[in-house]
């Protein structure tokens, strides 16, 4: 099957503790599993794409949270542990989802993919809402549960059994997904699987 890995908003704004709308200590944990998966796609020669909160100054979303990733700006940066190389894209957005007015669906096309794996924060905004757009345009979703991070717990929860019972995503942890080739780290699965 042809896969892609989407990296969803690692950030600076969301995944630096000085940024605007940083996810917490916790979040900061799937950090190494992001780059495990990043580095084994890559190995593979299948496509990696960095979705990339990118704002205008006068964006409307912050009218719902706080002024963050504005786009050029340290906040809209990607992480210095996950810079992209010479084999990924980086696609900017400024909606929650990820195909939003930019060219992700026709990437995703022109690469004849058929499953998307998503990782990334926030797993109840922009993960979830990215993932129902993967299905909405058939392709098949998977969450490693381990590669995705929410400022909100519960959200976070209910963002990941929505994913399953609506979108009929696969989620398991990157080790099962990968065959238990990536290092241990901690997460759950809390009984989606």
């Amino acid at each position: 099957m042809r896969k892609a890995l989407l990296v969803i908003d690692m950030l600076n704004d969301f995944m630096d503790p000085a940024g605007a709308l940083y996810c917490g200590d916790e979040a900061r944990r799937i950090i190494p599993v992001v780059k495990a998966l990043i580095t084994r796609f890559v190995s593979e020669n299948r496509p990696v794409i960095y979705l990339r909160d990118a704002h205008a100054e006068d964006d409307r979303e912050f009218e719902l949270f706080a002024r963050h990733a504005v786009k050029d700006s340290w906040g809209s940066g990607i992480i210095p542990e996950l810079q992209p190389t010479a084999e990924t894209l980086v696609v900017d957005k400024a909606r929650f989802s990820g195909f939003y007015g930019n060219r992700l669906a026709e990437i995703l096309e022109a690469a004849r993919t058929e499953e998307v794996w998503i990782s990334g924060v926030c797993t109840s905004i922009c993960v979830m809402d990215t993932a129902g757009d993967s299905r909405n345009r058939d392709y098949a979703v998977v969450i490693p549960v381990d590669a995705v991070a929410d400022f909100d717990p519960q959200a976070h929860e209910m963002a990941l059994k929505r994913m399953l019972r609506v979108y009929g995503a696969k989620l398991a942890t990157a080790r099962e997904l990968l065959g238990g080739e990536e290092p241990p780290t901690p997460s759950s699965t809390k009984g989606y699987t």
